[in-house]
């Protein structure tokens, strides 16, 4: 098969992780063109072409995607019916719109893992507020709104009836609190010919009140056996959606060895922001390479490797600064992306710092340095 360089590229969204895209895709000589409801988003300036419009408009998409020889996203809260519309003209639209109908609702998303044997915590549907009273039994539990839900927002911990005021009154779904011992993460691609390409297992910290990943390690410090199974519930996962392109599945490591899937992201993935330093392709050129049905590279890490995710200090709000950049930028194996994020805001993601050392505990150190060093803050 020839590589065809002069099919446009669409993506829905224009956030970080289209940037990153385009960043990956400009090695292919691909054009791109991108939709992003904010004027200034991070892809404007590196994109081919730009449109300013909203990701969840009929029209708009239909618009959009018109010129485009290939579709994809970075957010999975877009239109779907324009979407299954351009799969109807013979488009290629990756990650497929029924994949993203199954996961945009996390009701589906869990019915789903069930009925295809995938191994993930017990929980029960809701329908509203007063549906939760019937199930005081299950607690402790995260009740997570069914549509809706990202970065932490859509989510409520319920400990105890006392917390039943929290839950929400629309369509959602109780699952068990797990007592897990770690968060982990295996970013898995696979291309229409059925390749699949899994990168090594990551472990997540998530920070305690913005909710969202703080830091990660990769590769994971987890046994050879835990890693195989991680690895391997993946590639199920993948293979009983059919998806093409990238599939991020999170995890968690329970205290007895058990592996349970707590949702997937069928895009490029803050769990894999270290691979565009670590190893031998990044997750956007794989994800580049398997939506183009393109042989997918090898993802065997260099080193180790760990990444903070750079977030806007609380309290300030306004023209961004980087404070501790000059400090920081000085050690070996600190490398910082920021996302072309003019104006800063508590906890808003500004960018990420990759760290690379061959040593585990060095690698510990550089990312206490950078955590402690490298503060985002406003005029």
């Amino acid at each position: 098969m020839q590589f065809d360089n002069t099919k446009k590229l669409g993506i829905l969204g224009g956030g970080q992780l289209g940037r990153m895209l385009i960043q990956a895709a400009i090695d292919f000589d691909v054009t791109i063109k991108t939709l992003d409801p904010d004027a200034d988003a991070p892809c404007k300036y590196i994109s081919h072409e730009f449109a300013n419009g909203s990701l969840n408009d009929y029209e708009t998409v239909m618009a959009f995607g018109q010129d485009c020889d290939v579709i994809t996203i970075e957010i999975e809260n877009v239109n779907i019916d324009a979407l299954e519309a351009f799969e109807k003209q013979g488009k290629a639209v990756f990650p497929q719109p029924s994949i993203l109908r199954l996961i945009q609702d996390k009701r589906i998303q869990k019915q789903f893992y069930k009925d295809n044997n995938l191994p993930t915590a017990d929980f029960i549907l809701t329908e509203n507020q007063a549906d939760i009273a019937k199930y005081e039994d299950f607690l402790p539990a995260v009740h997570k709104l069914g549509k809706g839900g990202y970065d932490g927002k859509g989510v409520q911990i319920l400990r105890t009836k006392a917390d039943f005021s929290k839950a929400f009154d629309q369509p959602s779904v109780l699952e068990k609190m797990i007592d897990f011992e770690k968060e982990l993460a295996v970013i898995v691609a696979r291309n229409e010919n059925g390749e699949i390409k899994t990168f090594p297992v990551v472990e997540m910290v998530f920070h305690p009140e913005a909710n969202l990943v703080e830091y990660l390690f990769a590769p994971a410090q987890i046994s050879k056996e835990i890693e195989q199974k991680a690895e391997q519930i993946a590639i199920k996962t993948a293979e009983a959606f059919g998806i093409v392109g990238l599939l991020a599945v999170e995890m968690f490591l329970t205290k007895d060895g058990e592996i349970l899937i707590n949702e997937v992201a069928p895009r490029p993935h803050n769990s894999g922001h270290q691979t565009i330093r670590a190893n031998d392709v990044s997750q956007y050129e794989q994800h580049i390479r398997a939506i183009l049905n393109l042989p997918l590279g090898s993802t065997h890490a260099h080193s180790k490797a760990a990444m903070v995710n750079l977030l806007g200090e609380d309290g300030y709000s306004g023209k961004a600064i980087y404070k501790g950049m000059d400090e920081v930028l000085a050690v070996e194996g600190i490398h910082p992306f920021l996302y072309g994020k003019k104006l800063t805001k508590p906890f808003r993601k500004m960018g990420h710092v990759t760290i690379i050392d061959q040593n585990f505990e060095k690698l510990k150190e550089k990312v206490i340095f950078v955590k402690e060093k490298l503060k985002v803050i406003s005029e």
